[in-house]
């Protein structure tokens, strides 16, 4: 089993050296520890500082692209490079390093598909009292919007077995830290979570300038995750409201009329129309949308097929022996270590070839006997 361990930086020389040496390079249940570090347009010495520490995997960005972009990426690549699982830690060093042994224990045992570190923050001195507070109420929506139970929805602590992140897929430029869990539970995938003590603070955030903005975009991805999800409860909820709101004043409108008094409250029929408008239109949105989630639901399946076939383990890619004259289809391999079944490459495929990604960027064909990659 292969552990990749990315670490998104972004100008981190000073801070970067602290979290390489704290990465356990001996895990019980995990046969290879690599590291990867996921630059996101540095400009200072932090892919030297990795090089002089030994690193080997990189994604480099030409310029910043946001947290959710770089976790997209490295995720793409450690796949891509063989990975079983995969832990997302900081470049700032705020969080130990030392506890990856602990957070990938459950999925190693089988028992979890991600795994999030629980900060405890209310034990952590510089969050304010209002941060605080902050932080339990953002966790508190997240759980109620993704059906979990999670104190740390926020922390970017965590780990994530290969299942889980094929049928995960990010979609914000913020963060991908809500996103997932939302994903994550309504997928019904097992989420545990570990609580840690984060180390002393080392410098201010870089994800956002201020808690306010923190906060509308949290707000915005967790908004657009619950509707992706769970748009009848939104809008469903919504036209209900409208169209009681509606009832009140044609109601209240009948009463005044058969009492012969109906002249003075026209009113009541313009409240009552919009009403019934808003309701109406809201109605017809969570047709359109139910639709738009159905469709969503088979696109994902497609994908995630896509991605299984993209990211096979170049043991899995059988081949029928050369000229023995059958066809070139794919076919079905015997059971894998999971008990699922496998589909073979074709018959011209290249033994642990890989199909290009947009981390490798790289693929092998066969021309004449040889191999040569193509890029």
């Amino acid at each position: 089993m292969k552990l990749f361990v990315q670490v998104p930086c972004l100008n981190e020389e000073e801070t970067l050296p602290l979290v390489l040496r704290s990465i356990p390079r001996e895990i019980p249940g995990i046969d290879s520890v690599e590291i990867l570090v996921v630059d996101d347009g540095s400009t200072d010495r932090t892919i030297e500082v990795a090089r002089e520490h030994g690193v080997t995997h990189f994604v480099r960005h030409a310029r910043n692209m946001g947290l959710a972009r770089s976790f997209r990426d490295g995720v793409d690549y450690a796949l891509a490079h063989g990975a079983d699982i995969v832990v997302n830690t900081d470049g700032d060093n705020q969080y130990p390093q030392a506890r990856i042994t602990d957070l990938v224990q459950p999925i190693v045992r089988g028992e979890a598909d991600v795994v999030i570190a629980d900060r405890q923050t209310s034990k952590i001195e510089h969050f304010s009292p209002f941060k605080k507070a902050m932080q339990k109420v953002g966790s508190e929506v997240v759980n109620v919007a993704a059906g979990t139970d999670l104190p740390d929805a926020a922390s970017g602590f965590r780990a994530y077995s290969k299942a889980a992140l094929i049928r995960l897929n990010v979609v914000t430029q913020f963060s991908y830290c809500m996103e997932t869990i939302i994903q994550a539970g309504n997928k019904r995938l097992r989420i545990e979570s570990l609580p840690i003590t984060t180390n002393a603070k080392t410098r201010e955030s870089r994800l956002f300038k201020n808690i306010w903005q923190h906060m509308f975009k949290s707000g915005t991805a967790i908004t657009r995750s619950y509707l992706m999800f769970k748009p009848h409860i939104v809008l469903g909820g919504l036209g209900t409201i409208m169209l009681v709101a509606a009832l009140i004043p044609f109601v209240r409108f009948l009463v005044f009329w058969f009492m012969g008094t109906a002249g003075g409250h026209v009113q009541s029929l313009i409240f009552g129309t919009a009403m019934l408008v808003g309701a109406l239109l809201s109605f017809a949105l969570l047709i359109i949308a139910d639709l738009l989630r159905t469709n969503r639901v088979l696109l994902e399946e497609s994908l995630e097929r896509l991605k299984e076939m993209q990211y096979r383990p170049p043991t899995e890619v059988a081949l029928f022996p050369a000229g023995d004259g059958r066809a070139r289809e794919p076919y079905l391999l015997p059971d894998g270590h999971d008990g699922m079944p496998r589909f073979g490459a074709p018959a011209d495929a290249v033994p642990g070839a890989r199909p290009a990604t947009t981390a490798t960027g790289e693929t092998v064909v066969p021309v004449d006997g040889e191999t040569v990659p193509q890029r």
